[in-house]
């Protein structure tokens, strides 16, 4: 499947905000966003004003990169969260919140999104003791996030024990730090998460 593969920095500075895309280097003075917060490519003396449709456009483009998904996997979860009750952009993040990769990375197993799908997609990660490789995969309510008894004896499992203790964890999570199993306790609510773009635009796009 077609996935960018360029400068993931680049993303964050054309969405003029951090979206925490490199792990712990985005808390560094070596984040991009830092070094150089204008949008990359040619330069202009009075940036030109953004149109309602281009903010709308920024929102959507925010949410998928934030998440590392093309555009008819974020169209899929978007028409999913159309059809739930309630607010559909609080369900559309809602929806994010639940994937797989998200969790993983939540739990701390992870320093990034990107890094949470490749672990995923290899094999390492289990939901409800069973071995799965879809990062897509939505989890619910009471299930359980481990690793394969094989991924336990890997080097980056020691290293994670040794320092998954520093690592906090949302509250609708819970970790047992000492087995590194994880579990969703509840499901995410819209003040749970502090999410880097409005759902709200996101369905004013989606709508015109």
């Amino acid at each position: 499947m077609a996935r960018y593969v360029g400068a993931v920095c680049r993303m964050c500075r054309r969405s003029g905000q951090k979206l925490f895309l490199k792990g712990d280097r985005c808390f560094t003075p070596k984040c991009s966003v830092e070094k150089r917060p204008k949008p990359p490519g040619m330069q202009f003396r009075r940036r030109p004003r953004i149109s309602d449709r281009g903010m709308q456009l920024r929102e959507k483009q925010k949410a998928r990169y934030t998440y590392g998904m093309l555009e008819r996997q974020f169209r899929r979860i978007f028409a999913e969260a159309e059809r739930q009750a309630g607010v559909t952009g609080d369900n559309l993040v809602m929806l994010l919140e639940r994937r797989l990769d998200n969790i993983v990375y939540r739990l701390g197993f992870a320093d990034s999104r990107s890094q949470a799908r490749q672990l995923v997609q290899h094999g390492h990660i289990t939901l409800n003791d069973r071995k799965t490789d879809v990062p897509s995969a939505l989890v619910k309510e009471g299930d359980t996030i481990g690793w394969r008894k094989e991924s336990a004896k890997s080097e980056y499992y020691k290293q994670l024990a040794q320092t998954i203790e520093a690592k906090t964890v949302p509250d609708w999570l819970s970790l047992d730090k000492k087995k590194l199993v994880g579990q969703m306790v509840s499901l995410p609510t819209p003040e749970d998460i502090e999410a880097t773009f409005d759902g709200k635009t996101i369905v004013e796009h989606y709508s015109r």
